[in-house]
């Protein structure tokens, strides 16, 4: 028998399952902020045809849930890489050997020494590393950087501020010349800190020269207190910066020789959102002492250190390198540009020896040309480092640059640190 229930229940269950449908996903649009009022609600949604929950990873998401951090989407632009870049590693990639039993390289002159990468390459990891470490051209072929570095407290907010002046010299690959080298080779880069404010570090200064070898770099400090410069013993990379959460070896995110990691392995591709294309924020010092002084940082909420930019969806290989048994360090996590002639690494992921999550960096950039030589390049604004075991945080934020400014390589050497130091 026919009745009027067996008539409704099509009806009803066509109603049910309409509430019961997933709302549809939508195309976001740039401005969009991803935080953790919204994620629940927009992580189905998409921008630039890829997912949000897609483009976090389990720590930026852990981030936004727990530590108040905020994401402004922005469509993604191609990274400008200068001509010059591309004809020098025409020129010289044929010349390059990798060697996988000491997973070391030779022959690099200038110009990418891997431009082509397999992914079933066993050794693809390292060489994207090599292609980081040698080739980057994210400072020039020398750069002067002016530095504002902030220590924050988590729970209390910013600490103080250390101001220092960046020098790099590269000896190897530079683009502002017709010979990419200078001298004979062994040295790779010289790089030099002076810091020139507050009054207690004034005058501390650091020099090291990286070698296009296996060899750990030399390295030489100056204490203004001691009026004297001393040659320091073994591997700086493993010293931090400063007393910041920042280790030589994680400038620029990556900053150790390669082969001095026991095991680099290429895990596979994602996206993810990366600040490529960041604001040019201004140190406001008008300002001091007022969440305002440094727009590029959240110092409103906790733990007042979270970037304040714009993100863009990058591709991005994903790495993971374990450090050696000397290193405070069980393992790094890198996200690196699959356009490699860009070649970027967006975020960093550190490990302790136990294999927990220790800290976190975030590397953003903008276009920099040459002051002399009109070479294109990328530059950062911004180096972030948070360390949320401690819940302290650090970011090297760069407020004025130049690069190819016509520098000499004695310009980095033990005479300037003294001398600058005074």
């Amino acid at each position: 028998m026919y009745t009027r229930t067996m008539q409704l229940a099509p009806i009803c269950a066509l109603v049910l399952a309409c509430f019961a449908a997933p709302a549809v996903a939508e195309e976001l649009q740039a401005g969009t902020v991803i935080s953790k009022a919204n994620l629940d609600k927009v992580r189905n949604d998409t921008f630039e045809g890829k997912t949000i929950a897609s483009l976090l990873t389990d720590k930026v998401e852990m981030q936004i849930r727990q530590h108040n951090l905020q994401l402004t989407l922005a469509r993604s632009k191609p990274i400008i890489v200068d001509p010059r870049f591309g004809e020098l590693t025409r020129k010289y990639a044929d010349k390059v050997k990798f060697d996988p039993a000491t997973r070391e390289v030779s022959g690099w002159v200038a110009g990418l020494p891997f431009p082509t990468v397999s992914a079933g390459d066993p050794n693809a990891g390292d060489k994207l590393l090599w292609n980081f470490y040698l080739a980057t051209q994210i400072e020039g072929s020398d750069v002067k950087n002016l530095l504002a570095q902030r220590y924050i407290d988590g729970k209390r907010g910013l600490d103080k501020v250390n101001e220092m002046t960046y020098y790099r010299y590269y000896m190897k690959g530079r683009l502002d010349q017709k010979d990419p080298t200078v001298g004979d080779g062994k040295i790779l880069s010289k790089t030099m800190f002076q810091f020139t404010a507050p009054y207690d570090v004034r005058g501390l200064s650091l020099l090291a020269f990286h070698y296009d070898g296996p060899q750990v770099d030399d390295s030489w400090l100056y204490v203004k207190s001691m009026r004297r410069v001393r040659r320091l013993s073994g591997n700086n990379l493993l010293d931090a910066i400063g007393g910041s959460d920042i280790l030589q070896d994680d400038v620029n995110l990556w900053n150790a020789r390669p082969s001095w990691y026991p095991r680099i392995k290429l895990v596979g591709k994602r996206w993810i959102l990366a600040m490529a294309h960041a604001k040019k924020h201004v140190w406001d010092k008008s300002k001091k002492g007022t969440p305002d002084e440094f727009p590029s940082q959240d110092l409103k909420h906790a733990p007042y250190w979270n970037p304040v930019n714009v993100w863009e969806p990058r591709e991005v290989y994903v790495i993971e390198a374990d450090a050696p048994s000397e290193h405070v360090y069980g393992k790094k996590v890198l996200y690196m540009d699959t356009d490699l002639n860009a070649n970027m690494i967006w975020q960093s992921e550190v490990y302790d020896k136990k294999g927990e999550f220790w800290k976190h960096g975030f590397f953003s950039s903008v276009d920099s040309t040459g002051a002399v030589s009109g070479v294109k390049y990328r530059h950062p604004s911004s180096h972030n480092f948070f360390d949320f075991k401690a819940m302290h945080g650090t970011i090297a934020y760069i407020y004025d640059w130049t690069l190819d400014s016509g520098m000499k390589p004695e310009d980095v050497s033990i005479e300037k640190l003294e001398a600058g130091a005074k």
